[in-house]
């Protein structure tokens, strides 16, 4: 039955001339099928040099908008509408208009786990991988940081500035306790600990390394050790164990689960592209601002 279902998604992609993108943190089977898998925003970018008609975006919703913001032109489909991000529903335009008055001057700083609404509203975006060098970006010596506290405090490590966190957070990277990464580390003593930014301070201190999903995948692929303790969602054990066979890889807690990203299967991907719903489109007036944004972060040169 799935293989009939994966040959019915693999027909109905090349008719709709439709790219399939998948999340890191999705099923392991969604991300088999997938064209693309990876960080939220570089699918996104992914999609849009593509020559497809159609985006499906196997993630959570605030992920479907920027592909929108990024490819206005191509129909951008979520197969689960009700796949959302908790820590993108924390803040609100309302919420940062009355944090913004707060420290007028200090110019904003998103993380791209955000709505389409946030990111207009905001001076500037970044991703877990470049928001350090997007806050020093900046001359003022005070920074609003929305929504991630965890990924604001992990960035204040390495700044001078007073940057101001919103007090938002990922409640899947929340869950994961000091004592079960001590414990894995005990019962695992050869083995390096990463963990994602979006984890406490108290997870990082803890941390061999601290790095994105891609960049968790980089570190791996290049690093001597062959045992490494994973702080971050289960979903992407998939792809690490997949790239490095001879290596041993080992979830930091059973906690490490997003039930949102989990939501996606292969009958909502096949239903997504039979009907062309569920649709997500950023209206214009919020699509140019956002994009803005996401663009001053482009700008910014890579080492």
């Amino acid at each position: 039955m799935q293989e009939e279902v994966k040959q019915s998604i693999k027909k109905l992609l090349k008719e709709r001339n439709a790219v399939l993108l998948a999340h890191n943190y999705m099923r392991d089977e969604v991300q088999e099928i997938a064209d693309i898998t990876g960080d939220s925003l570089a699918l996104s970018q992914e999609a849009a040099k593509v020559d497809a008609d159609v985006i499906v975006f196997c993630g959570v919703h605030f992920m479907a908008e920027s592909a929108s913001i990024l490819s206005p032109d191509k129909t951008v489909l979520l197969p689960r509408i009700d796949a959302g991000c908790p820590m993108a529903d924390m803040i609100t335009v309302e919420e940062l208009e009355s944090f913004k008055a707060k420290y007028p001057g200090a110019p904003v700083v998103t993380y791209v786990n955000s709505s389409a609404e946030v990111k207009a509203a905001s001076d500037i975006c970044c991703t877990s991988a470049n928001a350090i060098k997007v806050v020093a970006s900046f001359k003022e010596q005070e920074i609003i940081f929305t929504p991630d506290r965890n990924l604001g405090r992990y960035v204040g490590k390495f700044s001078d500035k007073i940057i101001h966190c919103w007090d938002g957070y990922c409640p899947t990277h929340e869950r994961l306790k000091e004592e079960e990464v001590l414990n894995m580390k005990k019962e695992h003593p050869q083995a390096l600990f990463i963990c994602h930014p979006e984890c406490t301070p108290a997870i990082v201190e803890l941390a061999d390394y601290v790095c994105s999903t891609s960049g968790m995948y980089d570190f791996c692929r290049s690093n001597p050790a062959k045992t490494f303790i994973i702080g971050t969602e289960a979903g992407i054990l998939y792809k690490l164990e997949k790239e490095n066979p001879d290596k041993t890889f080992i979830l930091a807690s059973q906690a490490l689960f997003c039930p949102n990203m989990k939501l996606t299967s292969f009958e909502d991907i096949l239903q997504a592209l039979e009907t062309m719903q569920p649709v997500i489109k950023v209206p214009e007036d919020i699509r140019l601002q956002a994009k803005q944004a996401l663009d001053r972060m482009i700008a910014i040169p890579r080492d």
